[in-house]
């Protein structure tokens, strides 16, 4: 089940970074621990942004809205009934339900993929002998 998400509709819940990067990195991050794939969308140019990050796609609508480039990507997509779209924009919801996907809210989605934590813009200490701990054991190899 493919995720189409509105990225500066995801930025504009409380608590969260404006920063695209950021919000990148918190989907990524959360994804990792699941089998789920997902894109998210933004508005404008890519301005650099890598195109993925693991299980998560990143697109950029150039000149056009992101709304548009969802609703046109579910019109590409082979079964547009699997895809779920995660946005509270009501018109998006509309254009997506009218094109056969289905609508999540945001809140939902956040519940669904975990409670981790957004990530912060000035990077943590590690704690290097906790890692080499972790690593030591075999059964956190993959």
């Amino acid at each position: 089940m493919p995720y189409f998400l509105d990225g500066n509709n995801l930025m504009r819940r409380p608590g969260a970074t404006a920063d695209r990067a950021a919000l990148a990195a918190e989907l990524s991050d959360r994804l990792r621990r699941t089998r789920a794939r997902a894109t998210v969308f933004f508005d404008g140019p890519a301005q650099g942004a890598p195109s993925a990050l693991g299980a998560l796609t990143l697109r950029f609508s150039g000149g056009g809205s992101a709304d548009d480039a969802i609703v046109a990507a579910i019109g590409k997509s082979r079964a547009p009934a699997e895809v779920v779209v995660v946005t509270a924009d009501r018109g998006l919801s509309r254009r997506a339900r009218d094109a056969g996907a289905k609508v999540l809210d945001p809140d939902a989605f956040w519940s669904r993929f975990g409670v981790g934590p957004a990530r912060q813009s000035s990077p943590e200490r590690v704690d290097v002998a906790e890692w080499l701990r972790y690593f030591e054991d075999d059964t956190n190899r993959r």
